[in-house]
Order: C-alpha cells, then structure tokens, then sequence
C-alpha cells in the first residue's frame, strides 16, 4: 500500500493536513506537493472545514526541496522541461495556500527551511515551537529562493530579509517571532494551540472572512510577479553551479565554486 505523504485529518472546525515524510525530513517531492495541492482543494469544498491547519509528521515541519530528486533530474535529457514544471507545480501549490479563502494556520513543529519556510510564509498565521528553526539555505546550493521571495517580504522588512537571503544563516522561533515571521512561540501543545485560534476563527462569518482574504491579498503584489519569481527558480536550478552546490551537500563537502 503507497503511504500517503499528506494525511487529512478533520479536527472541527478545522481540518489538519500533515505533511507525511518523516525519514525525509518532509521535504517536498513531485508526489507530497501533487498530495498537498489536492488537500487544498479538498478542504476548500470541506462545508465541515472552516481553517486549515498545516503541520508536519516527525521532528520536522518540512525541509525543503527533496534535492536528491532534483540531482537525478538534473541528469536527465530533457531536464530543462521537468524543472520549469517541478517550479510551476510549487509556485501553484504557493499560491494556493495564499488565495484560499479558507484561514491557514502554519503550526511549526521543527525546521521549516527552504520552500518549508515558504509553506510558513504562505500561510495566514503561523505558530511554532521554542525548537523551531527557520531559514533560506538555498544560495548556499546554488540554488536562488526566488518564489518564497515575495511571501517572505510580505512578512518580515528587506532587511531581515536580506540577512535570511544572503547569509544562509538559520533562526530559531523567537527570533523569527521578532522579526514578524511567526506570529507565536508555543510553549505548550502546538496543535491544541493551533486548534484553539482555529476555533476562535470559525466565530466570524466564512464569507467575511474569505472577502478579508481577498481584500489583503490585493494589497501583495501581482501573480505576475509570483510566476517570473517561478521561472527565476528554476532557471538558477539548471546551472552548473546548482549541480555542484547540490552534489556538495549531499556528498556532505564543502561546494567548489572556483571556475562555475
């Protein structure tokens, strides 16, 4: 029996999806991002679901791309097309988070870096553990965090977000809560805490809170912005630096950028 990668659990008034990799750390291959688009849907057409709630199974919330499949598409023939369609898939699944017209709660219950961190940043609200680490590794790889770009901005000022851009450098909750990309630090049980502001929401009428939704979300910046974003991502994944930063890492070596 194939293990489903994202559970859906209904938890009224909210429904909690989990992201299901725990071995892999929750990163996001083709089939856990296909999983989570479709959750999305489903809990939108959910009359019981009211927020989603978005956490992850195992120490982690989710770590990102799954950059062993990346490797291996790399590899391939006809890399170019896999890889503009692997970004649009994510940039999609991005968007669909943001625009759901449902609330979103993020509850972090480990390292959400990379695209985990743009998960995060998708979401309405977010709530994390003391434990917690936030980041954006990815020019450490090679790789450009073009698409978490704009999410990440919408929350937190350029400065901080340059420092979280340019240094690669990893912060634990209360500093993310600091700097407005957390909106708490949970000391207690993060899905019950999770559970209580989902309850608290579903005291406001859906069809206000969904013209809510839609009146910030004009306020964020064109999708057209959102999908160059896109194309940016995955144009920095095609070149040889990317193969090195990629080899690197998962040779568990420093990268070699001399002559790149």
């Amino acid at each position: 029996m194939t293990q489903l990668l994202v559970l859906y659990e209904p938890e009224p008034p909210a429904v909690v999806l989990t992201l299901n990799r725990p071995d892999k750390r929750n990163a996001l291959n083709r089939q856990l991002i296909m999983e989570l688009s479709a959750a999305f849907d489903h809990a939108v057409k959910d009359p019981a679901c009211r927020v989603v709630i978005v956490t992850g199974a195992g120490p982690a919330f989710c770590a990102g791309m799954d950059l062993a499949e990346l490797l291996e598409t790399l590899d391939q023939p006809n890399e170019e097309e896999i890889v503009q369609q692997d970004a649009q898939r994510l940039s999609q699944v991005l968007d669909k988070i943001f625009h759901c017209p449902k609330p979103t709660i993020a509850a972090v219950n480990g390292a959400a870096l990379a695209g985990g961190a743009g998960l995060v940043t998708a979401c309405d609200l977010a709530l994390a553990v003391p434990d917690a680490k936030f980041g954006y590794p990815e020019a450490r790889r090679g790789l450009v965090a073009a698409m978490v770009m704009p999410h990440l901005l919408r929350h937190v000022g350029e400065r901080a977000a340059r420092d979280l851009l340019l240094r690669c450098e990893l912060i634990d909750a209360m500093a993310a809560w600091r700097i407005g990309l957390i909106n708490e630090v949970v000391t207690g049980d993060l899905l019950t805490a999770a559970l209580d502001w989902a309850k608290a929401i579903a005291l406001a009428g859906p069809q206000a809170l969904a013209t809510t939704k839609a009146l910030l979300a004009r306020f964020a910046g064109p999708e057209e912005v959102r999908a160059e974003m896109a194309r940016g991502s995955a144009f920095a994944r095609l070149t040889v630096e990317c193969k090195e930063g990629l080899r690197a890492f998962l040779e568990k070596r420093s990268p070699s950028w001399v002559g790149q």
